[in-house]
């Protein structure tokens, strides 16, 4: 794959799922703590773009950061993209930063730029941040399931359905 093809696939229009929020002008984050994301921290492993594999973990949070790590495969078994991201608690609530990498691990983003996602409302086993989803599969049995997905900016959602590892 080459970084159009993966740029490509990321703008086919997928199914849409309508999982994600967008926040209102004028939205003020509500109140949370990373420790509310506990249910993400793991091994998760699904398919992704294209139908490829897909991988996503999260680390327990340290000092009000949780860590987390994507790898996004190409059919072939290669990595298409992989991402660094943190939910970092900021001015009382919690914001997503982060950053794509392509397989030589060059950055997408520019050097200090990120991609940031604040929190639009919490439920339980769900968090629901401007343009990214990150929740339970089924509430009722957090830890077996992980659903993410993100709006692109063509205002179609890329959908990532993941179990435990």
């Amino acid at each position: 794959w080459t970084i159009a093809a993966a740029v490509g696939a990321l703008m086919a229009p997928p199914a849409q799922a309508n999982e994600t929020r967008v926040a209102p002008e004028g939205h003020i984050p509500p109140p949370a703590q990373v420790e509310a994301l506990d249910w993400l921290i793991g091994q998760w492993h699904g398919s992704g773009i294209g139908e490829a594999a897909a991988y996503e973990s999260w680390l327990p949070s340290s000092g009000g950061t949780m860590v987390g790590s994507f790898v996004q495969e190409t059919p072939a078994g290669g990595i298409m993209f992989t991402e660094h991201m943190y939910i970092a608690e900021d001015a009382g609530s919690l914001i997503v930063r982060l950053k794509h990498f392509n397989p030589d691990l060059t950055g997408w983003e520019e050097r200090d730029g990120m991609l940031t996602f604040r929190l639009v409302a919490m439920e339980p086993c769900a968090a629901y941040f401007h343009a990214l989803t990150l929740r339970c599969a089924e509430p009722e049995a957090p830890g077996e399931g992980l659903v993410a997905a993100v709006r692109m900016s063509s205002g179609n959602e890329l959908l990532f359905n993941f179990e435990a590892m």
